[in-house]
């Protein structure tokens, strides 16, 4: 299997990893595809496919934010069963993500990632993949080792409507194992990570300032 980046829209595994994407995720989770051209374009964000004999059989992308020395895990999708594609791009992204931390001169302190309520989003079958079914995804990131941030979290729309997604928890894998996380650091990683939406949910921003207002959030089992 190879672990191959995609920079350019252009390229027919981009083609092939937004079909898989359209399949698996709401409409509301995926950026149109004429909008990936910048994103792929930006060496801050990486994205990578998983090919098996020529098919894009798994994807991910994610971030490494140097001043904040967090990462930020944007999806992962496991197109196929029994070929060990979540191992596969767990192990070659953290491999990345620990060299780039290293170019930095640091150490990779945690891990945020959205991650689906199981019941919540019980209703959408994420394509008819059990791999991708949020009860199972969510074990999975608890074995990991992430937690669930303690508050009531939305997001804004990647539609760009202005509407409010609730279906998901914001997780955070600590390094160390803490169970507390840093509001501010909360804080300032969302207002970055949307700041390419303008179109964003007043719930979203209500929830933004009330870190501001918090030394700690608690970091809970998933």
């Amino acid at each position: 299997m190879e672990f191959i980046r995609i920079t350019n829209i252009a390229d027919p595994l981009f083609a092939a990893m937004h079909k898989l994407m359209g399949e698996v995720f709401p409409p509301e989770e995926v950026l149109a595809f004429d909008l990936w051209k910048e994103p792929l374009e930006d060496p801050g964000i990486r994205v990578f496919v998983a090919v098996h004999e020529g098919e894009v059989v798994g994807t991910t992308e994610y971030r490494y934010y140097p001043d904040f020395n967090v990462a930020m895990t944007d999806f992962t999708i496991v197109g196929r069963p029994g070929l060990g594609i979540g191992p596969f791009l767990w192990r070659e992204r953290q491999r990345d993500l620990d060299a780039l931390a290293y170019s930095f001169g640091q150490k990779l302190d945690g891990m945020f990632a959205e991650i689906y309520d199981p019941y919540k989003a019980g209703d959408h079958d994420f394509g008819g993949l059990m791999t991708m079914n949020p009860y199972v995804r969510r074990e999975v990131l608890s074995h990991m080792g992430y937690k669930r941030i303690d508050m009531a979290y939305v997001h804004p729309s990647w539609q760009n409507d202005g509407e409010a997604v609730e279906e998901l928890d914001l997780g955070f894998l600590p390094y160390n194992g803490r169970d507390e996380v840093d509001a501010a650091l909360v804080a300032k990683f969302l207002r970055r990570y949307y700041a390419v939406l303008p179109n964003k949910p007043g719930a979203w921003e209500e929830m933004v300032a009330s870190l501001d207002q918090k030394d700690k959030v608690a970091l809970l089992p998933l």
